[in-house]
């Protein structure tokens, strides 16, 4: 009787032992505070760039500048969507919109018309593409979260590719 008892006892207590370590890989694991600004920032960058490439479609003169302006819109929407899905699972909260009225950029940007516009929106691009970069590649290399890491490294290709075509319309020479 007393062999019976502690068996049970033994087989409780494994059950118990084992229904909490399903419940620890199961719960949600905590994000640095690092990585939640960077994911943060990221959100706003994506929209900005996304608001602005929409701005750029419909007032740009350039040929050249519209393609580029919608590559940024198509590339920053999907990027948004597939950080909104990481920040869900990891239970992190990101802006779901901006507030154009204080984003200077975007201000000035609605007031630059004719090729003004194309070449101040190149120039801004240019700068906040290698901001983005160096945030990228930090995240990428220091961050706490494999996720959020993974999800860096893969965006900064695709950054480099807008700086790189952004700098091509900065030149005056670049434009077709």
């Amino acid at each position: 009787m007393q062999i019976r008892n502690i068996l049970s006892g033994a087989c409780g207590f494994a059950l118990l032992a084992t229904a909490g370590i399903a419940y620890a890989s199961t719960a949600s694991k905590t994000v640095s505070n690092t990585d939640r600004q960077f994911m943060i920032t990221a959100a706003r960058a994506d929209m900005t760039e996304a608001h602005e490439g929409q701005m750029a479609e419909n007032q740009a003169t350039q040929a050249d500048v519209k393609t580029f302006a919608k590559t940024l819109v198509d590339d920053h929407t999907s990027a948004y969507a597939e950080l909104s899905e990481l920040a869900a699972k990891l239970n992190v909260t990101i802006p779901k919109g901006i507030d154009v009225a204080k984003n200077q950029t975007i201000v000035q940007l609605v007031h630059a018309k004719g090729a003004r516009f194309d070449s101040q929106f190149a120039r801004d691009e240019v700068a906040a593409h290698k901001s983005a970069i160096a945030v990228f590649k930090r995240e990428a290399a220091h961050g706490q979260d494999t996720d959020v890491k993974a999800y860096a490294a893969k965006m900064v290709p695709v950054l480099e590719k807008h700086l790189h075509a952004a700098e091509g319309l900065a030149k005056p020479s670049g434009r077709s």
